[in-house]
């Protein structure tokens, strides 16, 4: 049966959703793919990630090979254009199948009469592609950044600046976290061999596990019986660095999409915890995740600049505070952060972030455990984040073997780039 779709006019459509009009690639996705094929999905998913992680080279091809861009109305063209020269320079596609598919694309989108100008366009990139190349590379735009972002990388991190642009440029490594009341990591290891899954332990996480490919879930030996979870081995670092016991009252806070609540149960079955989220959206994957685990926690919708309307007057044993953040750490895994955020949100962020510890820190017990957690690697949302807070509050206590926490930048065949403090609350 031929499809009804064409599958690149939803790539450009989506990209126009999120370089014009904001929207996170995460929030567009979803909807387009709800009507087409498996096969297909994963290469809407595919061409969308890759253009939206190469876009300041697909600009600057675009803008050589045309006098003037395709605006207004005829904006989704633009984004075609790109997804074309995307598919003839990143995917095994054939060359023919994918100038076909792009130019058809004109069609789905309505706009038949530019088939011959798509068409001209990938035929001259097809033409010129190695001196274009060879061009681009004394660019800017190969580092496929914003230039604020670029900026603020380079004053951060004088020596790391490049090695954090390449690993955010690279594609993301798929790290699961074993469920430890089920199986070591040892043991699960040997299932993925069983199934045929090449993968490898990591030396210092003890649950963490990196595939070498990226695997279907349903290929996962036990997933559905919650006997692993996929999570960023850094995210894996957070209840690690918790250290949850049994009985205690836990806060998980801004606790969607529930990775971190439900590691904390694997860590301590026994815990009473409370998961908290702003957005009752995100909260629905909380308790799906609770259910494929079979864990219980209390998940509660609520603001976490106001606890005094959801902590209904408990005391907390520890807090993980997964800040809300720039997510400058895992731009790998989600490119359209680089084009939705802007310079002036980072300051932004550090204020709300500020509230959010302030309102929380009353209802930490003396001698309790607050985790301080970003997918950031701003400085701002980060150690100068933690050090203003310890200078307001005589009675919080860095717990880490670190002046203001530990910055883990992205590596290629690490982790996302993290950042956590351990503050103890001192009695007083």
């Amino acid at each position: 049966m031929k499809n009804t779709y064409n599958l690149r006019s939803l790539a450009a459509t989506a990209i126009n959703q999120v370089i014009d009009n904001g929207q996170s690639l995460s929030t567009v996705l979803p909807d387009l793919q709800r009507n087409i094929n498996d096969k297909d999905r994963a290469l809407l998913q595919e061409i969308c990630f890759g253009v939206l992680r190469y876009l300041p080279k697909l600009e600057w091809f675009i803008s050589q090979l045309m006098e003037k861009p395709l605006t207004g109305k005829q904006r989704t063209l633009h984004y075609l254009i790109m997804v074309g020269i995307y598919q003839l320079l990143y995917t095994r596609i054939p060359a023919h199948a994918a100038l076909a598919e792009t130019v058809n694309g004109a069609v789905a989108l309505k706009r038949p009469q530019l088939k011959g100008l798509i068409n001209g366009v990938l035929r001259s990139f097809q033409r010129q592609q190695v001196q274009l190349e060879e061009r681009i590379a004394n660019n800017n735009s190969q580092y496929l950044h914003p230039s604020w972002l670029l900026k603020r990388l380079q004053v951060a991190y004088p020596n790391d600046w490049q090695t954090i642009v390449e690993a955010n440029n690279q594609r993301p490594p798929m790290w699961l976290r074993v469920n430890s009341q089920h199986h070591t990591a040892e043991q699960y290891l040997g299932l993925l061999e069983q199934a045929e899954i090449a993968a490898h332990l990591h030396s210092t996480h003890p649950s963490a596990i990196r595939l070498e490919e990226p695997t279907a879930v349903t290929k996962l030996p036990g997933f559905d019986e919650g006997w692993s979870t996929v999570q960023d081995v850094s995210a894996q670092g957070c209840a690690e660095r918790l250290e949850p016991q049994n009985g205690e009252n836990i806060l998980d806070l801004c606790a969607a999409p529930g990775g971190k609540t439900t590691h904390i149960l694997e860590l301590a079955p026994k815990a009473n915890v409370l998961a908290v989220d702003i957005d009752e959206t995100r909260l629905k994957r909380v308790k799906d995740n609770l259910i494929r685990l079979k864990q219980h926690a209390t998940v509660v919708q609520g603001d976490g600049t106001q606890p005094e309307k959801w902590a209904d007057g408990q005391q907390f044993d520890r807090i993980l505070l997964d800040a809300p953040c720039s997510a400058t750490g895992v731009i790998r895994r989600h490119p359209d952060i680089k084009w939705l955020r802007r310079d002036s949100d980072i300051n932004e962020l550090a204020e709300l972030q500020a509230k959010i510890l302030e309102a929380v820190w009353p209802y930490l017990k003396a001698g309790g455990t607050l985790l301080y957690a970003t997918c950031s690697v701003m400085p701002e949302e980060n150690c100068q984040q933690i050090q203003r807070f310890l200078t307001k509050h005589s009675d919080a206590h860095l717990n880490d073997g670190t002046e203001a926490g530990l910055q883990i930048l992205p590596s290629a065949e690490g982790g996302d780039g993290f950042f956590y403090a351990r503050i103890i609350k001192q009695a007083q």
